[in-house]
């Protein structure tokens, strides 16, 4: 008579493959954050781009050149709350201004963009 040994997995066995399963997962979890905050950065920069151009396109449609100083005003993108501050400074050439709008959220200043705007 022979006795048949029963085959199966030992508790180290088990015990690697959970740990290697549990690094696997972390991995994912870490590189679905890291889009997810890309994701969320990336709506940030949108809708504060499109607060500078609505800023800077009303300065080109007043068709005037603007007075020289600093200025703020606050614009809702997208559900957000974002402010937008203005800076117009002068030029060597008194034709153009040199326009600067800085957008932040809270204290987060996500975009800068400066154009130059002239005399029309």
């Amino acid at each position: 008579m022979k006795l048949q040994l029963a085959r199966g997995f030992t508790l180290v066995e088990v015990m690697v493959a959970l740990a290697i399963t549990a690094i696997a997962l972390v991995a994912g979890l870490k590189a679905t954050a890291a889009l997810t905050d890309n994701a969320q950065r990336q709506d940030a920069l949108l809708l504060a781009r499109i607060c500078a151009d609505n800023q800077l396109i009303a300065l080109r449609l007043a068709r005037q050149l603007p007075g020289v100083g600093d200025s703020a005003s606050a614009c809702q993108q997208g559900g957000r709350a974002f402010q937008v501050q203005q800076q117009v400074r002068p030029t060597p050439n008194p034709n153009f201004r040199r326009v600067e709008a800085a957008v932040s959220e809270g204290s987060l200043v996500i975009l800068r963009i400066s154009t130059i705007v002239g005399r029309n």
